[in-house]
């Protein structure tokens, strides 16, 4: 088989046997010949190349060729001259279109005007939008799915702006005559050549036979060459398929992972090439290792070579034909007349129509391009799009089945031109007036969702979830057909649109009552039904049914017509129930002389439904009827006779009434099934076409129905009427909590009913005042972001809230900080419109609220009283429903509910019952306040709730009143939370009261209820100040009583007070002087004049066992938690390599580059080493015992969290105590006379030279000398040690284990090796890394790595720190252990501090000469001669290398601003080191003076180049050798690069302030490594500006046998493993540690609102926010990543689940 498997050219009979002629010459001969059809598909047939069986995409330079040989000879006959002339001709001729058209790939940004967008559909390319005035606009941003194209020149797709600068000049009409627009002759050519080609395309992309060609195509002779082609579908995995190809082809898996990618990019693949035979047996094998009990096995084909060859070319055809027709609109017309033609003597359908009903058989390449093909040609011409729309709806539902039937995505189906169709406003209303196809598509639906029918009811507990989504897909294309009403109705257009509306009526009809539930008693239900389906089809109807009913409110005759209709199927349905339940009786209740006759029904017993769209459809109607004022013609279409008002609310109710039983735990058994359909029912994506309705349903009834017959039909449903009708039975502790909570849920509904008045057409409201009430009561709640606020609100068809209309009227916007987003306030003047028991309000969120607002009137030390607010004005005939508040029942109910709080001696009562009793009765006593301030006479005010409230025994006999029952209510205790608002009630009683008694006119109200206010505001007033007074001296006792403890404490333990004067804190160190004397501190940190350091007292706590212990060093030792990472956030270099890891590699010199450090941190919490080690071992035996346990960190590296604070560590830092140094005066002068640089420097390289030569004699003769300089001068060799020594410092044996564990961290981590304590690399790394982390402190920094090293290529600091604590390892004896003394140690770094101080002003100077300014700035100084003298000698030393000499003055600036950052990382080495305190200029924020305090404080002089001067003899040679090296006379010559000083500090790269300005950038990005034009998903590296693509095929890459993303290999050597990516599309930043570590955080662009846009989500425009940009950067720069990407995988543990490498 493996020969079989050479790709190689296949053997397709005569195809590609013979040279192809000159197109010239075959194209006379197609002129010449009978038939130009036969001759064509003769030509085609001999020249079509073969294919190949290839992994590659890119196709082989001869097929190519072949190709272009072919279409050229199609070009020829077309133009009948040669294709160059034709097209230059057509494109002179050519006119630009106003459309713009581009087809959009899948991930492209495209841009929405919310401001001129007709729908949320017509979206602009990015380089159209760039040219609009939508630019300015409130605009949204949104990936493509693929497929649909920019709407730029379509003026029924904008309200204003409709195209661009580029196409708003172009030719906007058809032309009349396509033919007239062409060259003599074309336009029949073209007309003939299209009807071929076309013909052509359609017979092989909808072939079916496996082994033949059509006739006319057949090949002369048929060779056994077959291909076995591998199709894409939707339910293998990427990883699957690549298995099941290695194991069925035997290839490697790059060969099965190319392939699989162009399977998954074009649809199919031939993945073998061979004899019929052995295809069969790869796709039998392909068939055995696919195929099981969970997935369907991959779908395998053998098709014969020359079919393969064919349809390929057919495709590149397609291709051709979208190129040619977009030279000329002609062309284009004429093409889409071939192809929607129907022959008038056949009744098959035409071209386009043939290739449209096979789509769903089409792989995928062939359907990008023909649906490409249908956008640039049909969809580009009015009229022809009008005629393709006709043929797309005539085939309709076909298409549709076919696509449930599809696995293919949406986006690669045909049936997604709907919204390129439907969402045109005129032509979507042309079809629904002359081709039915608002019907149509409901029929469509209907019939899909066929099979979920039981009993005429639509049942989804047995479903296909894939199938069904695929079968709501068609309810988007309901939704776009309705975008538009019709300006102006015509008889026609009414006719068809109600025969939509009747198809859509048999819809509702078949989800009215679907899916009841029952309620279970006793035993808890087993399995929980299905839910989800049924919702997420009321939730796709809810934009359907808004704009259906605003279609029918658009015409009067619509509206009464749909009306009638609707209610007629709505009574169908009951009347279907009611005869199921014929054999019920009628049951006659009674109270309060009003009586009411019901069939009984318990929603606790029954079958009850939360699906009513037909009740709620007509409700909906009902108010737009009342709102156009055709209310009053209603009793034509619907007599009062049929119009059964108990019938139509008996169904809301019943939902209702479920509700309120499932907040009353009376369906728990039922599960949590029922419970998230409740939450579904009230939420914001749901409610308006639910409980919504519901609620206007019940106020249509309260509207209609004697008020007194409307709540007992309530009290019956609720199963309440004999809790009010008769004495009160005992009964267990869970029915009274259950009866309680109804009553409560029946009084909540009562307010609901009468008071909520803000829908358009119940109430005097428009829509702005419906959102400004919702946003009020979402803000009453707390503060909240715009993204939660919109989120909570309803959206219309084009998905617009209205909030910002209203938002900055009710609140003010509050800025966000550096994390967080903005928030929005209420503001003040707004509490009054608060609603406690507003309708949309959760339980949670109306006690949040309550308690919000309570809080704010207790600090404003106002009552807190929450009364109902003033509700707008009913509708004339919506008035009735306040007839309920002046009802016989609803007295009964009140007094019933406060008779039974009063008595508290039983259980039938709540405070919430009273609380929302309270409500009902102030609503009613504002209601008849109203009349009466109306100007209304008392007599004739029909509201007399002030009467029946205060009238003894008014519905029952001996009955006390209701206003007496509130003065009694004062009294009980339980109710003290509710006394203000009691009061209030009261307060509102004697208003009304002395309104009837008309005790003054209008202002009379105001009188009163102010004077009531200020006697009860008094007495209130009064109990707080006493309350106040009374807590006032009960805590100036208590602190009395503590002071005189304190006091006594003190007198009885003064002698610790004497010992320490303040206690420690947790972590946190505490010093004190010791008891040796100090000599007066000269602030100068090295040589003779060093300042004097006393021995520092160290006091911790160990987090761990909290003990306290003064760190010493012959204790135990205390550590810090650490972490060392490696670390390229101070170099500049994003070219470089990095190379310093690994065995070989030596860490002694540091690039100036800084290329990659290792960087250690710490979080500063102090533990015992025996404390942590003993933490350290409980982790891994803890981690152990979890086996799948996902961890933030890896323990095998050695990696734990900090106890206290989680940071990531991997590494402990013991805490060394600072000695005591005091240098002798006497002695430091004598010294100072003898020992001068030179001499210094001699004894240095004597002793330096001796301990070589030892070193070497001992490892030649591998003998212990008794003498190491027996060959050398004793004198010499030890003359360093003249100069003072003192034995070591005896450190404890834990402290030196800490120390060597911590410096083997270093060195295993900094260069990526296993621990090896012997390894004399060990102490260099670490001192590496005490360099590198004071210079990540001090600043940031450029260039690439020699191989040999010169003064140009060290990084001065690091050699500093190096030599200093290395130095004392020069007085190491084999008989004794020494260490230079305090005097010696003085001069050792005071001499090497100035040598590396001179050779970095060289270094400087070297770089720092390019650019020098012609004229002098400044008057000469001491300064700038001494710089001119010097540069002469370098000059001098390089042989007039260097550059002409610059100016004094300017060479001095550059030394002062390049060193002052190495004198910076010195000063804070020797202060960490030695314990100098420096000078108080160093301290301050202001950086006068500091250049000056640097020098002191390091003991140099403020001229450095009196250094020089002053040791002018021993420098002389060093800086001769310095200029003669050759990488020094390279760079002066121009032939290498270095770092030039000073440093620049080193940046995150600089993002644009606009976002689209990123998404612009990586549309127009173009992957070097992928031949395809896909749009990929990019990021940005933000170290260094590189753009990636991240998670694709294209760009990964294989480090060390793994394969890696290309983020992940990018961070490899970008950031040494360490990456932050910004990923475009997502508009998130992507941290990445290593392979097995990562997160997502935020980008740094925040929406006008101060919110972040995760996932571009909400789409609105993005600015950079320089704040979080800036802790980005320091996240970066303070090496914080890995930190940062701990903690967030301890806070989102989902994150485990991310492969990070793939990235």
């Amino acid at each position: 088989m493996a020969d079989e498997r050479v790709i190689e050219r296949s053997v397709g009979g005569e195809l590609g046997t013979r040279g192809v002629p000159e197109p010239e010459q075959v194209v006379r001969n197609w002129q010449e010949g009978v038939d130009l059809c036969l001759g064509i598909y003769q030509h085609l047939k001999d020249y079509v190349p073969p294919v190949h069986c290839s992994g590659s995409e890119v196709k082989p330079p001869e097929d190519e060729q072949a190709y272009q040989t072919l279409l050229q000879t199609l070009e020829w006959f077309l133009f009948g001259e040669t294709p160059a002339d034709g097209f230059a001709k057509l494109e002179q001729n050519n006119s630009s279109s106003q459309l713009c058209g581009r087809v959009f790939k899948g991930g492209e940004t495209t841009y929405s005007c919310r401001d001129c967008a007709i729908d949320p559909t017509c979206v602009l390319c990015m380089d159209c939008f760039q040219n609009s005035v939508h630019r300015n606009h409130r605009y949204k941003m949104n990936s493509s799915y693929g497929g649909g194209f920019c709407d730029c020149g379509d003026v029924e797709a904008w309200k204003t702006g409709p195209a661009c600068k580029k196409h708003e000049h172009g030719a906007s009409e058809d032309a009349v005559n396509p033919a007239n627009q062409l060259p003599v002759g074309l336009a029949e050519r073209a007309q003939q050549l299209f009807t071929i080609i076309f013909r052509y395309i359609v017979d092989m992309l909808i072939w079916s036979e496996d082994k033949e060609l059509p006739l006319g195509l057949q090949p002369r002779e048929k060779t056994d060459s077959y291909f076995c082609v591998l199709f894409n579908d939707e339910q293998h995995s990427f990883d699957h398929v690549i298995d099941s190809l290695q194991r069925s082809l035997g290839c490697s898996q790059r060969e099965a992972q190319n392939y699989t990618t162009l399977i998954d990019k074009e649809g199919r693949r031939a993945v073998k090439h061979g004899s019929l035979h052995s295809c069969q047996e790869t796709k039998l094998e392909v068939f055995n290792i696919t195929n099981n009990v969970f997935q369907s096995p991959l779908r395998v084909e053998i098709l014969h070579s020359s079919v393969v060859s064919h349809q390929t070319f057919a495709l590149r055809l397609v291709s051709w034909l979208n190129q040619v027709i977009s030279y000329s609109a002609s062309l284009r017309q004429i093409f889409c007349e071939v192809v929607l033609n129907q022959e008038s003597d056949s009744d098959q359908p035409c071209l386009i129509s043939k290739l449209m009903l096979a789509d769903a058989k089409l792989w995928k390449g062939a359907r990008k391009v023909f649906h490409e093909l249908i956008v640039c040609s049909l969809l580009m011409e009015t009229e022809y799009k009008r005629l393709f729309a006709i043929e797309f709806v005539t085939h309709y539902k076909q298409l549709q089945l076919e696509f449930v039937e599809d696995d293919h995505d949406r986006n690669v189906s045909v049936t997604a031109q709907s919204v390129q169709i439907f969402t045109v406003p005129t032509l979507a209303r042309h079809l629904i007036e002359e081709h039915d196809a608002l019907k149509i598509i409901i029929e469509t639906i209907i019939e899909l969702l066929s099979e979920h029918m039981d009993n005429g009811k639509l049942h989804f507990q047995s479903y296909s979830q894939d199938k069904l989504f695929r079968k709501q897909m068609v309810l988007y294309d309901l939704k776009y057909v309705l975008i538009s009403k019709p300006p102006l109705w015509t008889d026609r257009q009414r006719e068809h649109f109600l025969e939509g509306f009747k198809a859509f009526l048999r819809l509702l009809k078949s989800m009215q009552n679907m899916e009841p539930v029952n309620r279970q008693i006793g035993q808890h239900l087993e399995i929980e039904p299905e839910w989800e389906p049924a919702f997420t089809i009321q939730m796709l109807l809810k934009c359907v049914l808004s704009m259906v009913q605003e279609w029918c409110a658009s015409d009067e005759q619509v509206l009464l017509r749909a009306y009638k209709e609707c209610h007629r199927v709505l009574s169908q349905c009951s009347n279907e129930c009611n005869q199921r339940n014929a054999r019920k009786q009628l049951n006659t209740l009674t109270m309060c002389g009003h009586s009411i006759s019901l069939k009984r029904y318990l929603v606790s017993r029954e079958p009850v439904s939360i699906h009513l769209p037909l009740s709620r459809l007509l409700a909906g109607l009902h108010v737009h009827l009342n709102k156009s004022g055709a209310i009053d013609k209603l009793e034509e279409f619907v007599p009062p006779s049929e119009f059964q008002v108990e019938k139509l609310m008996d169904y809301p109710l019943r939902c209702l009434v479920l509700v309120s039983q499932v907040s009353a735990d009376m369906w728990r058994r039922n599960g949590f099934s029922l419970v998230n359909q409740v939450f579904c029912y009230r939420n914001v994506k749901w409610r308006e076409e639910m409980f919504d309705k519901d609620i206007i349903m019940l106020q249509i009834a309260a509207s209609i129905m004697d008020p007194n017959r409307f709540l007992m039909f309530v009290l019956n449903r609720f199963e309440l009427f004999e809790v009010f009708s008769k004495s009160p039975v005992p009964r267990n502790k869970d029915v009274i909590q259950q009866t309680n909570v109804l009553i409560e849920e029946l009084l909540h509904l009562i307010i609901m009913v009468v008071g909520e008045r803000y829908v358009p057409g119940v109430g005097h409201v428009n829509k702005d005042d419906v959102t400004l009430r919702e946003v009020i009561h979402l803000l009453c709640i707390e503060p909240m972001p715009h993204s939660e606020l919109a989120k909570s609100l309803p959206e219309n068809e084009n998905n617009e809230t209205g909030l910002e209309n209203v938002i900055h009227q009710v609140a003010t916007f509050k800025k966000p900080g550096l994390s967080g987003h903005g928030v929005y306030e209420l503001k003040p003047e707004y509490l009054k419109h608060f609603n406690l028991f507003f309708y949309h309000y959760y339980k949670s969120q109306q006690t949040k609220a309550e308690d919000e607002q309570k809080k704010r009137k207790k600090q404003a030390n106002s009552n807190e009283a929450l009364p109902p607010p003033l509700p707008p004005q009913f509708f004339s005939t919506f008035v009735k429903v306040t007839n309920i508040l002046n009802c016989d029942i609803l007295m009964l109910i009140l007094r019933t509910v406060l008779q039974r709080a009063v008595d508290s001696t039983g259980r039938l009562w709540s405070e919430a019952m009273v609380q929302k009793t309270l409500h009902l009765i102030c609503m009613a006593l504002q209601e008849e306040q109203s009349q009466l301030e109306g100007g209304v006479a008392e007599e004739d005010v029909t509201f007399d709730v002030y009467l029946k409230a205060t009238r003894v025994g008014s519905s029952a006999v001996n009955a006390e009143s209701i206003l007496s029952l509130l003065e009694k209510l004062r009294h009980v205790h339980q109710l003290d939370a509710q006394k203000d608002m009691i009061n209030w009630t009261l307060q509102m009683f004697d208003t009304v009261k002395k309104l009837r008694e008309k005790s003054s006119p209008c202002s009379a109200t105001e009188a009163g209820s102010q004077k009531a206010n200020e006697t009860i505001q008094d007495k209130d007033k009064a109990e707080r100040k006493r309350k106040a007074e009374a807590a006032k001296l009960y805590r100036q006792k208590i602190m009395a009583q503590m002071s005189a403890m304190q006091k006594n404490f003190i007198e009885s333990n003064k002698h610790l007070y004497e010992k320490a004067t303040e206690a420690p804190r947790l972590g946190t160190i505490r010093t004190e002087e010791d008891s040796v004397p100090m000599t007066e501190d000269s602030g100068v940190a090295l040589g003779p004049m060093q300042g004097a350091t006393a021995a520092e007292k160290i006091t911790l706590i160990c987090i761990l066992c909290q003990e306290e212990q003064e760190v010493k060093t012959d204790e135990m030792a205390m550590v810090l938690a650490a972490c060392v990472q490696r670390s390229t956030a101070l170099s500049k270099n994003t070219s470089r390599t990095i190379t310093n890891l690994g065995d070989n590699h030596d860490p002694i010199i540091m690039h100036p580059d800084l290329g990659c450090g290792t960087h250690v941190g710490s979080c500063g919490h102090v533990m015992h080493a025996t404390c942590w080690q003993k933490y350290f071992e409980a982790v891994q035996n803890s981690t152990r015992n979890r086996l799948h346990a996902e961890l933030s960190f890896d323990l095998e590296n050695g990696e734990f969290l900090c106890p206290l604070c989680k940071a990531l560590c991997n590494t402990v830092m013991p805490v060394i105590p600072l000695q005591a140094h005091n240098l002798d005066s006497k002695d430091t002068e004598t010294i100072a006379q003898i020992l001068t640089l030179s001499r210094w420097l001699q004894n240095v390289s004597a002793r330096i030279t001796g301990l070589n030569i030892s070193d070497t004699k001992g490892k030649e003769s591998n003998l212990i000398q008794a003498s190491p300089v027996s060959w050398k001068n004793p004198v010499e060799f030890r003359s360093i040690l003249s100069f003072g020594v003192q034995s070591p410092i005896a450190y404890s044996k834990s402290i030196v284990e800490m120390l060597q564990l911590f410096a083997t961290a270093v060195y295993r981590v900094g260069l990526k090796v296993a621990p090896n304590e012997a390894d004399a690399r060990v102490p260099v790394m670490a001192w590496s890394a005490c360099a590198f982390t004071i210079q990540s402190i001090v600043f940031v920094p450029h260039m690439d790595v020699e191989d040999s090293w010169s003064i140009l290529d060290i990084d001065f600091f690091h050699l500093l720190v190096s030599l200093v604590l290395a130095f004392p390892s020069l007085y190491w004896e084999e008989t004794v252990e020494l260490q230079p003394s305090d005097i010696s140690c003085a001069f050792n770094n005071l001499y090497l501090f100035h040598l590396i101080t001179m050779a970095h002003i060289v270094q400087i100077l070297f770089t720092s000469t390019t650019d020098c300014p012609m004229e002098q700035d400044g008057e000469e100084s001491e300064e700038t001669q001494s710089a001119t003298e010097l540069y002469v000698i370098l000059r001098e030393y390089t042989s007039r290398s260097l550059e002409c000499k610059p100016h004094g003055w300017y060479l001095w600036n550059c030394v002062k601003c390049g060193i002052t950052p190495f004198l910076r990382c010195s000063a804070l080495f020797f202060n960490y080191l030695l314990g100098v305190p420096p000078p108080e200029e160093l301290s301050k924020d202001s950086s006068e003076g500091q250049f000056e305090a640097l020098c002191y404080y390091l003991a140099l002089p403020t001229n450095l180049f009196k250094l020089f001067q002053e040791h002018k003899d021993t420098v002389s040679l060093l800086l001769q050798r310095w200029c003669s090296d050759s990488s020094v006379q390279s760079f002066l010559k121009g032939k290498r690069t270095t770092v030039r000083y000073p440093r620049e500090r080193n940046q995150l790269m600089e993002l644009p302030e606009d976002y689209s300005c990123i998404l612009n950038q990586s549309c127009q990005y173009k992957c070097s490594r992928s031949s395809d034009d896909e749009t990929k998903n990019l990021a940005l590296c933000m170290f260094c500006g590189a753009m990636l693509c991240s998670q694709s095929q294209c760009c990964r890459e294989e480090v060390n046998g793994e394969e890696f993303g290309a983020c992940a290999a990018h961070a490899i050597n970008c950031g040494s493993g360490l990456g932050m990516f910004l990923r475009i599309r997502e508009c998130q930043v992507l941290l990445l540690a290593g392979k097995n570590r990562g997160c997502f955080i935020p980008a740094p662009y925040l929406d006008d609102y101060g919110e972040t846009d995760q996932l571009l989500k909400r789409g609105n425009p993005l600015h950079l926010c320089m704040e979080r940009y800036k802790k980005l950067e320091q996240l970066w720069q303070q090496h914080r990543i890995l930190e940062e990407i701990t903690r967030n995988q301890d806070a989102n543990q989902i994150i485990f689940g991310f492969e990070w490498q793939q990235f």
